[in-house]
């Protein structure tokens, strides 16, 4: 019997920016929106199945939308009771991925924003190819 398989591919072409604040995702939101002047507001969770015979796990969700250039932000939580969204990034609380293109110094002045936010201890970009759960960050 001839066997076929199919290959899947993902479509890892974001921003992906790891932050570490000890913040409930709705106080880092807030505190993100007043100082970086962008507009997160709360959507539903992001759900991701980790194991067949279980139930999806949540993570907090926030969504940021730009007309103007096209660009969509997300903010999702790394953890949430039940463990880790991307559990090789244990130190990290969240995730601010950023679809559609935008310009490296525009990437670098919100990563800038964000480490100048005192309630944030380190915000850097992170390859999301090199993530071994990097299914889970597709929105």
């Amino acid at each position: 019997m001839n066997k076929t398989y199919l290959k899947l591919s993902l479509d890892l072409d974001f921003v992906l920016i790891a932050i570490t604040a000890s913040l409930k995702d709705y106080v880092i939101c807030h505190k993100i929106n007043t100082n970086l002047n962008l507009n997160f507001e709360k959507m539903e969770d992001h759900e991701v199945f980790f194991n067949v015979d279980e139930p999806p796990r949540a993570f907090s969700k926030y969504y940021f939308y730009i007309e103007q250039w096209d660009n969509e932000f997300f903010m999702v939580s790394n953890r949430n009771s039940e463990g880790f969204l991307i559990p090789e990034m244990n130190k990290v609380d969240y995730f601010m991925i950023i679809q559609s293109y935008i310009d490296k110094e525009d990437v670098n002045n919100i990563i800038s924003g964000l480490n100048k936010l005192p309630d944030i201890q380190v915000a850097a970009q992170i390859d999301p190819i090199k993530l071994r759960s990097k299914e889970n960050l597709v929105m």
